[in-house]
Formats: structure tokens, C-alpha cells, sequence
């Protein structure tokens, strides 16, 4: 099965180098130590792996590279283009929504001889890139050709959720030189971060193009990163004749219908489903989605990517039949984490009485796979079905570490905590609060019903100790990613 998947070692495509040793100058080789997060004993650091990934300097003496080269990283060193001399990095800004960071290099010996690269545009269809950067299999530069075959919004695999502009390349892409640039005439037009893997896609690899690294240059220069804003809604195209004339639209193919507005987004209580959105920010909205754009036809989305935190979006709309404006503030990024590869976050859980809570999410479904349909479901449709109004954070019990206190628990792995002792369990915090309070018993009930956990507070406290020495558990909680 093919599936997008974010090349850590990626060979970068290119077209003839208007000056390639200039260019070299810039280049970089990074060397990652990461230490992923363990899901399934999370009061464990987890294992150390390494990595290489490729990077190129840019103004503000930094260095531009993916996000995922350097995610969960401990230690980051750089090497240069024809020196030998490893120098210690550090991340300064990291995006994982779209797959780009920044890194700092204290040692200011680093960036003698350095060329910080500038940016170009997009490129056209069919037109020649260049990439550079460093294949498996060796540790000099390499140079790839490739053509610019489409320019689409694409899911971005490092988070899993997010899409945002992309640029496919019709070359070879192997393992080796994610975060080095692409290159057209001298200058940067995208940065090679993603491609296929399996039989289904041949030769066939992407590119962050510049609005992207703009936009993250630009919302960074306040030393923060605030992530993209989202309207929070989905629409559905007007092609059919008959749907239209019912909407009250005429023949003009413009215009899409509101599918549903997500609680607690941007649009909640603004827009509403059935609205028709006929213009974003003063652009015509074609009734397949898309506007006209740098020259093309983007999908409407694009407009609100480039907006950043507190700026706001003009929708003209038609309700009811009749026109009106609406005025949406992007006062906070898409609210709903749960669904999207997590980074940089320690796992959060709980034991007691040798029982494993954990918060699902997607890190945690990934790692475990469990076959619980209840739990499947309420993870599935956890935004569309707005399960998150009732339950803020999916809590499960993911795990037992077999003592007699929790005998006869195993067959309640990976089911939802609905309740202790009568307490609703919303959150992880929830849980802890229900068994810090001093009881003779608690009762832990399942989303489902049937028959709870019930446990003793004298038993879980003899316990203890020996639970966590036999597991060699070494914390009980972390509520802090």
C-alpha cells in the first residue's frame, strides 16, 4: 500500500545550478539524535535513534531544514560543505504543521564563508528544478534534476492532518536528504520534505514551495510560532443545476455550500451550514472551490493560509437567499490536536492500583492499534460527530500491569472511562482528582456500561511499592506535555 511518508534522508531534485559552488556554501549536513516518546510504558525516555537530514542557511544567520529531521531531538550537529568540523545546533523555531524549523548555531566561526540563500516564486509547471542535499549511501552533496509536474494542496505527513500547498517533482526521491533546497535560476523555490513509498507512485516526491517558508519566516520573527489559523468548516461543491437554482444562484458557476462549521473553531456562531460562499477577501469562489491566484486555481483555503493569529477573513455569503457579509477573527489556530502526529510532547498518563490511564491521541492509536470499535469511533469522529463537547480528552485504559489488587481487569483494556465513583471523567485530570480523594473504595465505570473495576483503597496502597518495583515504574503521572 503507497502512503506519503516524510523522507528524513531525502535526495533533493535540481536543475543545472546557475552557480553551484556558490550554492554549496549554503548547504548543510545535519546529524539528529532523537529519543521517541514509549506510548506504551510512558514513564520511560523512550529510545535514542539517529538521523540525517539536510539544511541551507538563510538571513538572520539560521539555518531553514524540515521540522521532522529534527523532532524529538536531543543533540543536533551541522556539518559543511567541505568541513570536517561538526558544529553543535540547536532548534530555534519548529512548525510541525508544516514540516519547517530554524536552527541556531552559537559558534559564529560557522557562518564565515557562509551564502544565506534567497527565495524565488513558484515555479511553472514543467520547468527544471534543482536539489541539493545528501542521499544515503555517502556524505558529499549531491545534485538531483527534476520537473515540476503539479502544483496541489497535499496533506503534509509529518503532522497528518494538516494540507497546505505543495509542489510535486516528476524525479526519483530516496531516503537521505530531507530540509535541502530546491532550486531555479540562483534561488530557493521550495524545500524537498516528503514522497511515496510502495509500487503505486514511482518517481515521485514534493516540495514546500515559498508561500509556505514565507509564511513561517513571517510568524516567527515575534520569537514565537503561532501555528495556521483555520476557518474551522467544511463545503461542499455547487455543480448540480438543480441545487443551485435551489439556493437561489444563478448559471455563473460560482459559489460552494457550507457543509457543517466545526463548535469551537473560528466560524462557530459566524457562519452556518448551508451558507453559500460566494466571495473569500474579495476573490471569486468558482463552484468547485477554487479561486484564481498567482496565475492558477487554488483551492479557497488558500487565502486564510496565509493570514496569521488576529487577523480576520471577509466572507460574502448567501443565506436564505439573500446576500450578507461576514467578518471571521482567526483569533487561534485549528483547535483539535487529538487527530495530528504529536512532537516534542511527553506522553501523559496515570497509574493506580497498577491500571494504565492514557489520553488516546494519535501518537497513542499508532502506537497500541487497538481493535476497541468503541474507542475507534469516538477517535474517528471525534471532531465531526463534535464528541469533544462532552469529552475534551478520549481517557482509556490502555494498560495493566498484572497484581493481584487488579485481578480480572484485562478484559477492560482499551475501554473509555466514563465515571469514578460518580465523578465524570472528561480528562486525564479528572481521573486524578477522583483518586486522590480518600474513599474505601473506587468504582471505575466504562463507556458502554456493564460491569465496572472496582478497588480497593487499602489494597491499592499495599500495592504500591511492589507494583511499581516489579514494573520498574518510576513515575505514577505526567499531566504535562
Amino acid at each position: 500500500m503507497s502512503r506519503l511518508l516524510p523522507l528524513f534522508l531525502l535526495v533533493l531534485f535540481a536543475v543545472a545550478p546557475l552557480n553551484a559552488v556558490e550554492i554549496s556554501r549554503s548547504l548543510v549536513r545535519i546529524e539528529a539524535t532523537s529519543q521517541e516518546p514509549n506510548y506504551k510504558s510512558p514513564w520511560s525516555p523512550g529510545d535514542v535513534s539517529s538521523g540525517v537530514g539536510a539544511g541551507f542557511v538563510v538571513a538572520g544567520k539560521r539555518i531553514m531544514t524540515n521540522a521532522h529531521v529534527v523532532s524529538n531531538a536531543r543533540f543536533l550537529t551541522v556539518f559543511k560543505e567541505g568541513d570536517p568540523n561538526p558544529y553543535i545546533a540547536k532548534v530555534l523555531h519548529i512548525a510541525h504543521d508544516c514540516d519547517l524549523a530554524l536552527l541556531s548555531i552559537d559558534n559564529p566561526e560557522f557562518f564565515k564563508d557562509t551564502l544565506p540563500l534567497d527565495f524565488g516564486g513558484i515555479p511553472e509547471i514543467e520547468s527544471v528544478v534543482s536539489a541539493y542535499g545528501y542521499p544515503v549511501g555517502g556524505t558529499r552533496l549531491s545534485v538531483t534534476r527534476g520537473i515540476v509536474s503539479r502544483i496541489d494542496f497535499q496533506i503534509y505527513s509529518h503532522s497528518g492532518m494538516d494540507s497546505h500547498l505543495a509542489i510535486q517533482i516528476d524525479a526519483a526521491i530516496n531516503p537521505g536528504n530531507s530540509g535541502g533546497p530546491v532550486m531555479q535560476n540562483g534561488k530557493v523555490v521550495g524545500v524537498a520534505f516528503q514522497g511515496y513509498s510502495g509500487d503505486v507512485a514511482q518517481n515521485v516526491g514534493y516540495m514546500i514551495p515559498t508561500p509556505v517558508i514565507h509564511r513561517f519566516l513571517k510568524d516567527v520573527e515575534d520569537g514565537r510560532y503561532d501555528r495556521y489559523v483555520d476557518l474551522a468548516l467544511t463545503y461542499s461543491n455547487l455543480f448540480n443545476p438543480a441545487a443551485r437554482r435551489a439556493l437561489g444562484l444563478d448559471g455563473d458557476n460560482s459559489g460552494v455550500v457550507v457543509s457543517s462549521v466545526y463548535s469551537g473553531g473560528a466560524s462557530d456562531g459566524i457562519v452556518s451550514p448551508g451558507d453559500v460562499i460566494l466571495k473569500i477577501d474579495g476573490h471569486t469562489v468558482s463552484s468547485d472551490g477554487t479561486i484564481p491566484l498567482l496565475n492558477e486555481a487554488v483551492p479557497l483555503d488558500e487565502v486564510v493560509e496565509r493570514k496569521f493569529k488576529g487577523e480576520k477573513v471577509k466572507l460574502d455569503i448567501l443565506r436564505d437567499g439573500k446576500p450578507t457579509t461576514l467578518i471571521v477573527p482567526l483569533n487561534a489556530p485549528w483547535p483539535f490536536k487529538l487527530q495530528s502526529h504529536l512532537y516534542d510532547e511527553k506522553p501523559c498518563f496515570v497509574v493506580f492500583g497498577g491500571l494504565v490511564f492514557q489520553p488516546a491521541d494519535q501518537n497513542f492509536m499508532e502506537a497500541y492499534d487497538p481493535s476497541d470499535q468503541r474507542l475507534n469511533y469516538l477517535f474517528d469522529y471525534f471532531v465531526s460527530d463534535e464528541i469533544h463537547l462532552a469529552r475534551p480528552e478520549i481517557v482509556v485504559l490502555s494498560n495493566i500491569l498484572p497484581d493481584p489488587v487488579n485481578a480480572y481487569a484485562e478484559e477492560f483494556r482499551f475501554s473509555v472511562v466514563d465515571e469514578v465513583n460518580g465523578h465524570p471523567i472528561k480528562t486525564l485530570e479528572d481521573i486524578v482528582k477522583a483518586f486522590d480523594e480518600q474513599t474505601d473504595y473506587y468504582v471505575i465505570q466504562f463507556a458502554g456500561g456493564g460491569r465496572p473495576i472496582v478497588l480497593d483503597r487499602k489494597a491499592v496502597d499495599e500495592a504500591r511499592p511492589r507494583i511499581l518495583a516489579r514494573y520498574a515504574v518510576t513515575s505514577e503521572k505526567n499531566l504535562e506535555k
